[in-house]
């Protein structure tokens, strides 16, 4: 396992994990995102949606947890990764961090992680302990009337937008920045893969971010 320890120890190991990381993440947003446009088909869809999965709940335990695992994994990696570079040369690294990263994307993609995680611990302290400790047995639709309660006080639901901003902002840079990593560079190929990432980030900050705003201006209903 010495090998092992070396690559994860080196930068490019480092790198790589972040991309592989970031990867599963992405691909868990998707499902998300799928599973929340059920909002938009009514209470008894939504509902019906959560009680499916409540069926499969000691395998959504350990996906949670699996989960939990990665994104903390991934954002300490990345910090790690940040402060190594700036300790590296902080002068150089101060003076010429346009030249030295591509666009502003990678060069603030430690503060919106960061911010990310904040947003992150906000909405399991607010959705998720409330879908698993809060529920009132009595609502015909427990599920979505916690979601239709919740954004609609004003502050969770502008905390809510701007940290879907802050995702896509960070998705646009790292869903090409992990095909780099893993070698998947080409002239040819790569402006593609950016728009598909431009594409993928808007549909999922957008996505996301049409929620709150939704039943904020809908009043719950």
């Amino acid at each position: 396992m010495g090998w092992f320890s070396t690559f994860t120890s080196s930068s490019i190991g480092k790198k790589f994990i972040m991309a592989l990381t970031g990867s599963l993440l992405m691909l868990f947003l998707i499902i998300h995102f799928i599973g929340n446009m059920m909002l938009y088909f009514g209470p008894k869809a939504f509902d019906t949606y959560v009680d499916t999965l409540e069926m499969f709940k000691p395998l959504i335990r350990v996906i949670e947890v699996l989960l939990a695992l990665i994104f903390i994994f991934h954002i300490y990696n990345g910090l790690k990764l940040w402060y190594e570079n700036k300790k590296a040369n902080p002068q150089k690294y101060a003076v010429n961090a346009s030249r030295e990263n591509s666009d502003i994307y990678s060069r603030t993609m430690a503060i919106t992680g960061v911010t990310i995680f904040v947003f992150l611990i906000i909405h399991l302290s607010t959705f998720w302990a409330t879908f698993n400790f809060g529920l009132h047995p009595n609502t015909e639709y427990p599920y979505y009337t916690i979601v239709t309660h919740w954004f609609q006080n004003p502050i969770y639901s502008l905390i809510y937008v701007i940290g879907m901003i802050v995702l896509g902002y960070h998705l646009n840079h790292a869903f090409q920045s992990a095909f780099q990593t893993f070698g998947w560079n080409h002239k040819k190929y790569t402006p593609l893969i950016k728009k598909i990432g431009t594409v993928y980030a808007l549909i999922l900050a957008l996505g996301f971010a049409s929620i709150p705003i939704y039943f904020f201006l809908m009043g719950g209903k």
